[in-house]
C-alpha cells in the first residue's frame, strides 16, 4: 500500500504542477488593430499554450519565475514577438507585424503556429491553414470530409449509395486525383489508409484512400493542405498534395460540443405515385415497406457530443490533450425504383478517443506520443430482391432488401523524441504505427440455396491493412549563409501488411439439395426455385462472405531517403530542393525530385511556383484484393469475379502486372496582399502515366467458376489534369463589428490522353462508361463564397457554394446497340445522364448566451436543392447518383458550445 500511496502522489504531483500559476489574458491584432484568430500564445520555454478565439482574444495561465512570466505569440504570415510581465500585468495587448513566410514554416513544422487569413500568402507553393475550431463552431458539418468540401477550392468528397464499403468510407480528393493521391499526415506523421478498395460506380473507382472521418474534429487544431505534388518530400501518395492534421495541445481548458439535426425527407422531383421511399416512406429490418412514417418530414437524425481536455504535466510546459467524441446518424431514404428500395446515406454509430502528449525531459529533449482509437457501426442498404432464385418466400414473401453492415475499427499509435543541439541541429525520431479493420455483417439477407433454414444474418469476413514507419528527421538553419539557409535530411523505414479474413462458411457457400456445401459440383447440384426454375445462389445476398479462397496474408518493406535544401538568396528571391529515393521490396526504385521558388515583386506582390516528379506505388490492397459479387442493374443480375493481381485468371486475360504511378507537377502562382484584403492565385498541371483503374468487365462465362464476368486493376490510362485554385479573404472591424468575406474556387479540366488496352478492346477494358466515372472525380469548377459577420453577442455566417455540371454514363451503355439504331453515338448519347450545375446556400447564427456558453442554428442546403432527376439505369438505382454536392436535401442543425477554463 506504501509503494501504491507513493506512486499515486507523484502522477498527481506531474499532473497538477502546472497548476500553481496566475492567469494572464489579453488580445493579440495586427498592425492595423484586425484581431488575429487562431494566433499561437505560449509560455517561453515550455509546451503550454493556448490560441486566440475569433475576437483574437486569449487567456493562460502562467508561472512566474522570480516574479516575472514570458510569452511568445506567433501567428504564420506575421513575425513572432515575445512579451513579458509581472504579478500585476494580467491584461495585456500585443502587436504582430507581418513578415515573409518560408517554406519550411508552412510544411510539418508549422505545429504550433495559426494564421488567421486562412491561406498562407509569402509561401513557395500553395496552402491553405484551417483553423478547425472556427470551422466547426461555424457551420453545421459534422465530418472531416464535409468541412474541406466547403472550404478548401479543390477537396471533393462524396457520399455514396449501394456501394458496398464505400456506404461507409466517403472516398475523397485533392485537384481531381485519386483518393490514394494524396497524403495525410498526423502532427506530421504519416497516417495509414483504409482497407477499403473503391468498387462499383464510387468516385475514386479502384483506388483505396485515408479514411479522414475517422479522425475526431474535435481533437484537431488546425489542417494545413499543401496543394501542390510533393512525393519529392514525402513520398509515395503525394502525387496530388499532402494534407497534414494537427491535433489540439492546449491545457486547463474545456471545451464541448452538442449538435443535434435532421434532414428533410420533401426530396426535390417528379416521382410517380407509390414510388418507395417518397416522403419518409419507411422500410422495416427486412428491407420491406410499410405505412408508418409515411408522412414523415424528417430523417436522418443526428447527434455528436464531444468534448477536449488538456492537462499540462511538470513544470516545464509537458501537457497530454485527450479527446472522446460520439456520433449517431440515422439512415436517410430517398426515392427509388423497384430493384432499390433502400437508397440513401447509411446510418453510422462512432465513438473516437484521441490523445496528443508532450514531455520535456530536458532543455533539449523532448519525448511525444499521440494517437486514438475510432469505431464504428455503420449500416447500409444493399439492393432488393423482388423475386426469382434470390428469393425465398418462406422467410421473405414478396421479396426483401439485404443490409450491408460493417464494424470499422481504426488504432493508431506514435511516440517519438525531438532533440535540439547545441550546434543548432534539430532531430525527430519516431515510430508510427495505425491499423484499419473493417468487418462485415450482413442483415436482413439469406443464402437462397439453403432455402427455408437460412439463417436472416452472416459474419461475411472482412479486410484490413496495418503500416508501421520509422523516421529520421535532421534539419538545420543556417542564418549567416546568404541571406538564410535550411538543410534537413531523412530517412524512413515503413513496413505494411494487408489481409483478407473469410466470413462464416454460410456467407459464401452453395449448398445442395440435401443441405450441405457444394465442394465437387460434378456429384451435388443446388435447389431449383420452383417459380423460376432456376438453381438457387449461394452466398449472403446483399454482399457475398470472403471465403477461404478469397484469404490474403501479404506483406512488403519500404526504405526511403530525402534531402531537402532551402536558400533565401535575397531578401526577395527564395528558390528550394529536394530529393527522394525510395526502394519497395515488390517492385523496385524510385527517385524524384522537386524545385520551389518565390519571388517579391513588391513586398505586397509574390510570384511562386514549383516543378516536380512524382510517384505512387500500387497498394498491397490493388495487387492483392479478390472477391466474387453480384452486379445488380435494372437489366438484371451478373455475377462477377474480381481477380487478384498476381492470379493466373488475371495473366490469362492479357493484364499486365502493377507498376508504381509517374507524375509530373508544375505550379505557377501569384499572392497579394492590399491592406484588408489578401489573394492567392494558383495555376497547376499534373500529368500521370499509368495510373490505376478498375477495368470494365469481360467475358468470363468459359472459366468453369460460376461466374458471368471478370475485372481487374490495372495501369490502365495516362491523364493530364490542368487548372487554377483562387481564394480571395477580406476582413474588417468597425467598431465592436467584425466583417469577413472569403471566396474560393476552383477551375480544373482532366483528359484522358491514352488508354493503355494493347491488343484489349478498350470499350470493355476502360470503356466511355469508365472513362466518365473517372472524369466526375475532377468536376469542372466549384465556387464558395463565404460571409461572416460577428458582434459581441452574435455572429452570422452565410455560404454559397456552386458545383458544376457533371456527366456520367448509366446501364444503357452495356445495351444491344441495335436498340439505338445500330449507332454506337446514339447509345452514348442516350445514356448520358447530365446533372446541372446547382447552387447550395448555408446559414448559421451564433449566440454567445455567457463567456463560456454559445448556441448555434442553422441549416446546409437550406433551400433543399437536389441534383437533377434521372431515370432507372443509374448506377445506385435511386433517382440520382453520387454527386458532389450529395443527395440527401437541406438540414437541420442546433449546437450547443461550452468552453470553461
Amino acid at each position: 500500500m506504501k509503494k501504491q500511496f507513493w506512486i499515486m502522489l507523484f502522477l498527481i504531483g506531474i499532473s497538477f504542477g502546472g497548476f500553481a500559476q496566475m492567469t494572464v489574458s489579453g488580445k493579440v491584432s495586427d498592425k492595423d488593430g484586425q484581431p488575429l484568430s487562431g494566433a499561437s500564445v505560449t509560455e517561453s520555454g515550455t509546451n503550454n499554450g493556448t490560441s486566440t478565439d475569433i475576437e483574437g482574444k486569449f487567456k493562460i495561465n502562467v508561472t512566474l519565475k522570480n516574479g516575472k512570466y514570458f510569452l511568445k505569440v506567433s501567428s504564420l504570415g506575421y513575425t513572432q514577438t515575445e512579451v513579458s510581465g509581472n504579478s500585476n500585468d494580467k491584461e495585456l495587448q500585443v502587436t504582430l507585424s507581418s513578415e515573409n513566410v518560408h517554406l519550411e514554416e508552412i510544411t510539418v513544422q508549422t505545429v504550433g503556429s495559426r494564421n488567421s487569413k486562412r491561406t498562407v500568402v509569402n509561401s513557395a507553393v500553395p496552402i491553405d491553414i484551417i483553423n478547425v475550431k472556427d470551422v466547426t463552431t461555424q457551420s453545421g458539418k459534422i465530418e472531416i470530409n464535409e468541412l474541406l468540401q466547403y472550404v478548401a477550392p479543390s477537396f471533393n468528397a462524396n457520399k455514396q449509395s449501394g456501394s458496398d464499403g464505400a456506404d461507409h468510407v466517403d472516398p475523397a480528393s485533392l485537384r481531381g486525383m485519386g483518393p490514394d493521391q494524396t497524403l495525410v499526415l498526423i502532427n506530421g506523421k504519416r497516417r495509414h489508409q483504409s482497407s477499403l478498395v473503391n468498387l462499383f460506380g464510387t468516385r475514386g473507382r479502384g483506388n483505396t484512400g485515408t479514411d479522414l472521418n475517422a479522425i475526431p474534429a474535435s481533437a484537431i487544431k488546425r489542417i494545413e493542405i499543401l496543394r501542390d505534388g510533393a512525393a519529392a518530400q514525402y513520398g509515395s501518395d503525394a502525387i496530388s498534395g499532402v494534407i497534414n492534421i494537427v491535433l489540439n495541445d492546449n491545457v486547463n481548458e474545456l471545451n464541448g460540443a452538442i449538435t443535434y439535426g435532421a434532414y428533410n425527407t420533401d426530396a426535390d422531383g417528379d416521382f410517380p405515385e407509390g414510388t418507395a421511399n417518397t416522403r419518409g416512406y419507411r422500410l422495416d429490418e427486412n428491407g420491406n415497406g410499410n405505412t408508418f412514417g409515411k408522412n414523415k418530414k424528417l430523417d436522418g437524425n443526428s447527434i455528436k457530443v464531444a468534448a477536449n481536455y488538456g492537462i499540462p504535466l511538470g513544470k516545464k510546459g509537458g501537457f497530454v490533450n485527450f479527446t472522446t467524441e460520439f456520433l449517431n446518424k440515422q439512415k436517410t431514404l430517398r426515392p427509388g425504383f423497384d430493384f432499390r428500395k433502400g437508397f440513401g446515406e447509411a446510418e453510422i454509430t462512432s465513438a473516437n478517443i484521441m490523445a496528443n502528449l508532450s514531455i520535456p525531459i530536458c532543455d533539449k529533449l523532448d519525448f511525444y506520443a499521440f494517437g486514438g482509437r475510432n469505431y464504428r457501426d455503420t449500416d447500409a442498404y444493399a439492393f432488393t430482391r423482388n423475386d426469382g432464385a434470390r428469393v425465398v418466400e418462406s422467410i421473405y414473401p414478396g421479396g426483401f432488401t439485404p443490409r450491408i453492415t460493417s464494424n470499422i475499427v481504426d488504432n493508431s499509435v506514435a511516440v517519438g523524441f525531438r532533440r535540439k543541439s547545441e550546434s543548432g541541429w534539430k532531430a525527430d525520431l519516431s515510430n508510427t504505427f495505425g491499423k484499419n479493420i473493417f468487418d462485415y455483417r450482413i442483415k436482413g439477407t439469406l443464402n437462397a440455396s439453403m432455402e427455408a433454414n437460412s439463417p436472416t444474418a452472416f459474419d461475411a469476413g472482412g479486410h484490413s491493412l496495418s503500416q508501421n514507419t520509422i523516421n529520421l528527421d535532421l534539419s538545420k538553419n543556417y542564418d549567416s549563409v546568404l541571406k538564410g539557409m535550411n538543410l534537413a535530411f531523412g530517412a524512413e523505414y515503413r513496413i505494411e501488411r494487408f489481409e483478407i479474413f473469410a466470413g462464416e462458411i454460410g456467407s459464401y457457400a452453395t449448398y445442395d439439395t440435401n443441405g450441405e456445401p457444394i465442394t465437387d459440383p460434378n456429384t451435388q447440384t443446388a435447389p431449383i426455385d420452383p417459380i423460376s426454375g432456376d438453381p438457387r445462389p449461394g452466398g449472403s445476398q446483399g454482399f457475398p462472405g470472403y471465403s477461404p479462397k478469397n484469404e490474403v496474408n501479404r506483406t512488403r518493406s519500404n526504405v526511403s531517403a530525402y534531402a531537402d535544401a532551402e536558400f533565401d538568396i535575397t531578401d526577395k528571391f527564395l528558390i528550394s530542393g529536394a530529393a527522394r529515393f525510395e526502394n519497395y521490396s515488390d517492385f523496385g526504385s524510385t527517385l524524384n525530385g522537386k524545385i520551389a521558388s518565390r519571388y517579391k515583386i513588391t513586398d505586397k506582390i509574390n510570384v511562386r511556383g514549383s516543378v516536380s516528379t512524382g510517384f505512387r506505388a500500387p497498394s498491397l490492397a490493388q495487387v492483392y484484393y479478390n472477391t466474387s459479387f453480384t452486379n445488380f442493374s435494372s437489366s438484371g443480375a451478373s455475377e462477377i469475379l474480381l481477380s487478384s493481381n498476381d492470379s493466373q485468371v488475371t495473366r490469362s486475360f492479357g493484364i499486365g502486372k502493377l507498376n508504381e504511378e509517374k507524375a509530373i507537377n508544375a505550379s505557377l502562382g501569384l499572392t497579394a496582399t492590399a491592406g484588408d484584403f489578401t489573394a492567392t492565385v494558383d495555376g497547376y498541371m499534373i500529368n500521370v502515366k499509368d495510373r490505376i483503374v478498375l477495368t470494365g468487365y469481360f467475358d468470363a462465362s468459359s472459366l468453369g467458376m460460376n461466374v458471368d464476368q471478370a475485372q481487374f486493376f490495372v495501369n490502365g490510362v495516362d491523364t493530364k489534369t490542368k487548372g487554377i485554385d483562387f481564394v480571395f479573404s477580406w476582413k474588417k472591424k468597425i467598431g465592436s463589428s467584425s466583417f469577413g468575406a472569403t471566396f474560393v474556387g476552383n477551375i480544373n479540366d482532366m483528359e484522358i490522353s491514352k488508354v493503355n488496352n494493347r491488343d484489349l478492346d478498350e470499350q470493355t477494358f476502360f470503356g466511355e462508361r469508365d472513362k466518365a466515372f473517372l472524369l466526375a472525380s475532377a468536376p469542372a469548377n466549384k465556387f464558395a463564397l463565404n460571409l461572416n459577420y460577428g458582434v459581441k453577442w452574435f455572429d452570422a455566417g452565410l455560404a454559397i457554394t456552386r458545383f458544376s455540371e457533371v456527366k456520367l454514363l448509366d446501364y444503357q451503355v452495356y445495351e444491344d446497340v441495335a436498340n439505338y439504331g445500330g449507332s454506337f453515338a446514339n447509345q452514348i448519347q442516350a445514356a448520358t445522364d447530365t446533372y446541372s450545375a446547382k447552387m447550395v446556400v448555408d446559414l448559421t447564427l451564433g449566440f454567445k448566451l455567457s463567456d463560456n456558453v454559445k448556441l448555434s442554428l442553422g441549416s446546409n442546403n437550406l433551400l433543399n436543392i437536389y441534383p437533377d432527376q434521372q431515370d432507372d439505369w443509374v448506377e445506385a438505382g435511386g433517382y440520382w447518383d453520387a454527386v458532389q454536392m450529395g443527395f440527401s436535401g437541406a438540414y437541420y442543425y442546433a449546437r450547443l458550445n461550452l468552453k470553461l477554463q
